[in-house]
């Protein structure tokens, strides 16, 4: 079978990166933080928030950067709520809005519910004017249960766009073959990809590139510029203003040079994908 390298073009042994940027369109500062580390930094994708209260205001800012959808079924934050854009009675809190954990999500959600909300979140972003390049469920909600799985890789296939997947999460803890599936399916996902949701991604990053395997990695972050706003959700705000210095300076460009390692983004998979 091909690898994903020689499907984009390079050899096989050819170390390529995605630096995705999460949460575009959570709040202000993210926004722009984000829209700075595509624009001036090493980032080469985003994932749109569909629900979240600014994602209006980052789809407006677009100017035909690589950005998918990151599909939100969790509000985290105790102090800064966001909720469904669909009627969904099983995916809201009792405090407002979306469940703050994943097993509250997971103990109530109702998997249709979970389908309609999910595709309406994908559709709004197209109707925006964002031309999707790929799926990332907010903090792998869908990702890693069966019945909510399937509703990924449903929308993967309806809307024929990649997906971004865990190489870190092996099948016995997650009780089914979830990359077996995807492939089986035609669903086009990054080679390797850390299940690490820490606040911060200095460390992660640097180690990431230092130790990369040939194939597609993907290594996420999430750039803020330094806001009172941001600073109001708690102490990790400071983590997601480091992501920012982090990938607008020189230390990650030199590292993947040192590394003999090629930036790329989700638009080159799916374009792979719809090539079959």
């Amino acid at each position: 079978m091909a690898s994903l390298a020689s499907r984009l073009g390079h050899d096989d042994d050819a170390r390529l990166v995605i630096i995705s940027c999460d949460d575009l369109g959570s709040c202000h500062a993210a926004t722009v933080g984000v829209y700075t580390a595509l624009r001036e930094g090493v980032a080469t994708c985003a994932s749109i928030m569909v629900p979240a209260p600014w994602a209006r205001f980052a789809a407006l800012q677009s100017e035909g950067e690589d950005i998918g959808v990151h599909l939100t079924l969790n509000a985290e934050h105790p102090n800064y709520r966001w909720g469904p854009i669909t009627h969904a009675p099983s995916l809201l809190s009792g405090e407002g809005g979306f469940p703050r954990s994943i097993d509250d999500l997971w103990e109530h959600a109702d998997a249709d519910e979970v389908l309609r909300e999910c595709r309406a979140q994908i559709e709004r972003a197209i109707a925006w004017g964002i031309d999707a390049t790929h799926l990332a469920p907010h903090l792998s909600a869908i990702t890693l249960r069966p019945e909510f799985f399937n509703v990924y890789l449903d929308l993967a296939v309806e809307f024929r766009l990649p997906i971004r997947l865990p190489s870190t999460v092996s099948v016995e803890a997650a009780g089914f073959d979830f990359r077996r599936l995807a492939a089986e399916e035609g669903v086009v996902f990054p080679d390797h990809f850390d299940h690490d949701w820490r606040a911060g991604s200095r460390e992660r990053l640097m180690s990431a590139i230092a130790n990369l395997s040939p194939g597609v990695t993907e290594i996420h972050v999430q750039p803020s510029i330094a806001t009172p706003e941001v600073r109001a959700l708690g102490a990790v705000a400071e983590g997601w203003i480091d992501d920012l210095a982090l990938v607008t300076g020189g230390e990650v460009r030199d590292a993947l040079e040192t590394a003999g390692a090629s930036l790329i983004g989700y638009r080159e998979l799916r374009d792979a994908m719809r090539a079959g």
